[in-house]
């Protein structure tokens, strides 16, 4: 035996640049996916002559490379099929054979075992079925093969397997959060991907239906024009997945960001004055990825009826227009919507009632495809219609299933067309990770979430808000045009407003309930705003809020609306910070509204100090242990921190309120957070050495409060959350306390935070940084509001800067929104009044704060 190993390497290097060329002259991804599996197969046929094999043994393709489609960075999956388990000499042998298909630069995943081993693995793992399954003989023993075939047809319980891959593919799903929208798919495993076009053949073959769309539409699964459709989305995948595997160099089946210019190009589009290449690109393949769940759904069923005896499918009148059969939502005329477009919205009510019922059929789904076009104006404008689709928002059940279904079908868009422009938009603000469309769908989830029982646990104060909340539909209705003007230019928000009151208009609402739905998509951003973004406990702030919503109507639904809103953009937009942030906006407005104003200065103050002082007495204080302290604290202070934060920091400073040594306290909260508070004697470079300190140690700063006694003593306050998500909180907190007091002591240069590389987001849609310093109303203090790209150091850098400029931090509020960080600052000090002053911070800072 005699192989040349680095000339046989040399040839399948060439093979694989000539293939490669003549795919980039041609643009044949199927016949390179063809060439690329018949040069391998020769290559190994030839190793596994020269290495004088076992006459009894046999090698074969499985997997991908056994359907005949060997992408360019796929794996070569083998299996070496064995008369009897493998002595020592056989396995030594195969060592060295698997080992040479390494060295000449095929990247393969290999198994060896029996014909009883293959089903003993294939019983236990339906993925081990699936290979099995795309077997094909490359060389060696046909008997042997064939016996394997054989006992492979007689394994396979076709109905027991489709049931197994629906499964497979209910968890696949799970996995990408049930959509095809994500912002970086995954064109082989999300929903849409070329996964659900082979599971598609796998039951084919299973039960004998054939191995290709020609097949399928033979044994009338598909008409000529849904195969014509099926192929042309095939081939799209197919191009896509080839092109994104030259791009990346490597096996890459997600479209990053990284990728998607690149590949935009390849195909075609050039970017305009409104819209990127990519993003073009991208609504492509959302288009094609509908197609194919649709495509997939449909399939899946029609195999599954043929599957299932006649006697479990008898059809079961649910009225004049449809019945159930085998569960699913069937229409009885398959012309219905042809003679009766009208009935279009009935089928998705009906699905609504039935509830045991879990879909629609086949050809129901093929019938409201094809009905999409027959929802025409006059459609739109009856009056019967109108308030078909009214109901839809205010079933008990279902809800989520119809719209979403509507969508898939495109009778959402074709009822609404400003909702049609937005399907598949991507939005390039870092923060949502869907389209657009599929953001508006997330939220009406969320929301109708809340209204059922199996997530009380989840959202037990929002539960409660909304079953109390009158015609809590109406939130569904604000939520379909919250987001509906995207893209158009203009404030989305005052557009979307007047999409919702011709909603309202068209559709007979009520005046009460149409104003509330259209006053929701104009401020459905306002409370997330203010909540992030200014101080919850300055009397006015929320004052002029109440006065926004005006009655606790308006501000429960405003309040449902932001927190559905916030957790539909990314999970992980969404923490329990921000949720406490709302809800504190949310009770203190509620307090307000109750009580019909808001209690004067004088009048917060003197209610805190009495609550604090009765919380001290849990402690078994002194009645005067808050004195040495108080006559050190300005309104300010009373104002900007809670009663029990004021309680806390007087217990902690009762012995060590004139003490020189710096202290540090730590506290977990419920929600996660972790709040420290520093009391020291001002020290130069304060805020930069707490920060840096802060960076250090992992944790990112979401609520900073700034004060300084009127004895020079600095008392912040500081909540954090760990960056790493770590389990030794409570660890973590004895060793802050002692680190950060230690650093305080020491005075030395500030902790530089560590450096870390941009995500892949900032990187290719960075983020322009914005830096405006106005004065406040008071006319006492500047508030300075940050965009930037976020990324480790971002406040350090601020704080730097601040200090360099001899500017003061009084309070900070932190928003992340993603790779977003959107802060506010109040300041004071320095030379800020100074206009000309201030437009030199603004400036430094937006340079500095450039990627």
């Amino acid at each position: 035996m005699s192989v040349d190993i680095a000339a046989l390497r040399a040839e399948v290097k060439a093979d694989q640049a000539a293939l490669r060329q003549r795919y980039e002259e041609t643009g044949d991804a199927g016949e390179l996916l063809r060439q690329r599996c018949v040069r391998v197969d020769a290559t190994l046929r030839r190793l596994w002559t020269d290495f004088a094999m076992p006459d009894s043994v046999a090698l074969a393709a499985v997997g991908g490379y056994g359907r005949g489609e060997l992408y360019p960075a796929s794996d070569i999956d083998l299996l070496i099929l064995l008369p009897r388990p493998a002595g020592r000499a056989l396995r030594e042998k195969l060592e060295i054979l698997v080992g040479h298909f390494w060295d000449i630069g095929l990247e393969v995943g290999h198994s060896v075992r029996t014909i009883a081993q293959c089903f003993d693995e294939a019983e236990r793992d339906i993925t081990v079925q699936t290979a099995l399954l795309e077997a094909r003989l490359l060389t060696g023993n046909e008997k042997l093969f064939a016996s394997f075939e054989r006992r492979l047809r007689r394994h396979l319980d076709p109905l027991d397997f489709l049931e197994a891959k629906r499964l497979e593919q209910q968890e696949r799903y799970l996995r990408f959060n049930e959509t095809p929208y994500s912002l970086e798919p995954n064109c082989k495993d999300s929903p849409g991907g070329l996964r659900d076009i082979q599971i598609i053949f796998w039951i084919a073959q299973a039960a004998g239906y054939g191995a290709c769309w020609a097949d399928l539409e033979r044994h009338g699964f598909l008409t000529r024009e849904e195969m014509e459709h099926a192929v042309r989305c095939e081939a799209y995948l197919r191009q896509l997945r080839v092109r994104l595997h030259y791009a990346a160099g490597r096996r890459e089946d997600r479209l990053l960001f990284d990728y998607q210019d690149l590949l935009a190009r390849e195909f075609g589009f050039a970017s305009t004055p409104v819209r990127r290449a990519s993003e073009q690109l991208m609504q492509e393949y959302y288009r094609n990825a509908k197609a194919v769940v649709l495509l997939n759904t449909i399939l899946l069923q029609n195999m599954e009826a043929a599957l299932v005896p006649a006697s479990q499918q008898a059809p079961q009148a649910l009225d004049a227009h449809f019945q159930s059969v085998g569960g699913l939502l069937d229409v009885r005329d398959e012309t219905l919507f042809k003679r009766q477009p009208m009935a279009i919205l009935d089928t998705f009510l009906a699905l609504q009632e039935h509830h045991e019922l879990h879909g629609m059929t086949a050809r129901t789904l093929r019938a409201l495809w094809r009905a999409r076009e027959r929802i025409t104006p006059e459609f739109q404008g009856d009056p019967a219609q109108r308030a078909a689709f009214l109901r839809l928002f205010q079933s008990p059940r279902g809800v989520i299933r119809a719209f979403r279904l509507m969508n898939q079908l495109d009778i959402l868009g074709a009822y609404l067309p400003n909702f049609g422009r937005i399907v598949g938009q991507m939005q390039y603000d870092l923060f949502h990770v869907y389209t657009v469309d599929q953001h508006i769908l997330q939220v009406i989830r969320n929301l109708r979430r809340f209204t059922l029982s199996e997530f009380a646990h989840e959202y037990p104060e929002c539960s409660r808000l909304i079953n109390e909340l009158d015609r809590h539909w109406l939130l569904y209705v604000a939520a379909l045009f919250h987001d509906i003007a995207k893209g158009r230019g203009g404030d989305h928000s005052e557009l979307g407003t007047v999409d919702a009151r011709k909603f309202c208009e068209q559709h007979s609402l009520a005046g009460e309930d149409s104003e509330l739905v259209v006053w929701l998509v104009r401020n459905h951003l306002v409370m997330s705003q203010i909540a992030q973004k200014e101080d919850l406990s300055d009397p006015e702030v929320i004052a002029s809020f109440a006065r926004r919503v005006g009655d606790v109507r308006h501000l429960t639904a405003l309040y449902l609306l932001t927190h559905a809103d916030i957790r539909g953009t990314s999970p992980k937009v969404w923490n329990q910070w921000k949720g406490r942030l709302l809800a504190d906006l949310y009770y203190l407005t509620l307090y307000t509204l109750h009580q019909g104003e808001v209690p004067p200065a004088h009048g917060v103050i003197a209610e805190r100090q009495t609550e604090a002082m009765r919380l001290l007495r849990y402690f078994a204080l002194s009645a005067t242990v808050h004195e040495r302290l108080w006559k050190q604290l300005d309104t300010v202070y009373f104002l900007r921190h809670s009663a029990e934060e004021i309680a806390w920091h007087t217990r902690s400073l009762y012995y060590r309120i004139h003490n020189n040594q710096p202290v540090v306290r730590a506290r977990l909260h419920l929600d996660g957070s972790m709040q420290v508070m520093v009391y020291t004697k001002d020290q130069p470079d304060l805020f930069a050495r707490i920060v840096g300190f802060f960076a250090r140690a992992g944790y990112s700063i979401v609520d900073a409060k700034i004060h300084t006694t009127a004895h020079g003593y600095a008392l912040d306050s500081f909540v954090v959350l760990d960056v790493f998500e770590r389990d030794t909180h409570r660890e973590m907190v004895a060793y802050i306390e002692h680190e950060l007091e230690q650093r305080l002591i020491r005075q030395g240069p500030p902790d530089v935070p560590p450096t870390k590389l941009l995500s892949r987001q900032v990187k290719h849609f960075p983020i322009k940084p914005e830096a405006r310093i106005i004065e406040d109303e008071r006319g006492d203090n500047y508030i300075l509001s940050l965009v930037a790209a976020d990324r480790p150091g971002l406040l350090y850098t601020v704080a730097a800067i601040l200090a360099q400029h001899g500017a003061n931090l009084e309070t900070a509020k932190i928003a992340t929104l993603g790779e977003r960080a959107e802060d506010v600052f109040l300041i004071s000090g320095g030379d800020l009044h100074d206009s000309a002053s201030r437009i030199r911070l603004e400036t430094e800072l937006m340079e500095r704060l450039k990627i």
